[in-house]
């Protein structure tokens, strides 16, 4: 189905990129290339935002001008971005990405990989370094 069509019920084609506001952009940085091994992909100094990706998806981290006074997101009572969720190759390696994410520095585990309920899938979540909500799911081996 062609985007152009008028008839098209659909006309998005997946995320290009999710921008993430953190108090410190460097830390975050950080954590996404060296922990998860994301590649940086651009950045623009003057903002000051820096790109990172998967090669699959890219976020924008964006730096807040105010961190110190800055309100943590309150996934419960705020309207925002709950969390984002990244896809893994499969159980084996959410349970290594869990070992490493344990003793990474600035990681709040918020749960240990599990079920997700029916979906045929294992997931698990974490606040990375920023206090950004991170979903990690892999799909269960049938």
């Amino acid at each position: 189905m062609s985007n152009t069509d008028p008839s098209a019920t659909v006309w998005t084609q997946g995320v290009h990129h999710v921008g993430l506001t953190v108090p410190d952009i460097h830390e975050t940085r950080r954590f996404f290339m060296d922990v998860l091994g994301f590649e940086q992909v651009g950045e623009k100094p003057a903002y000051p935002a820096v790109f990172v990706s998967d090669g699959t998806v890219m976020l924008t981290l964006w730096q807040a001008v105010e961190p110190g006074s800055a309100r943590p997101f309150d996934r419960k009572n705020a309207v925002g971005l709950h969390h984002v969720a990244l896809r893994v190759a499969d159980g084996v390696a959410l349970d290594a990405l869990y070992e490493r994410l344990r003793v990474a520095a600035g990681v709040v585990i918020e749960f240990a990989p599990e079920a997700l309920g029916d979906a045929g899938a294992r997931h698990m979540m974490c606040a990375v370094p920023g206090g950004i909500r991170v979903e990690f799911i892999a799909p269960v081996a049938g």
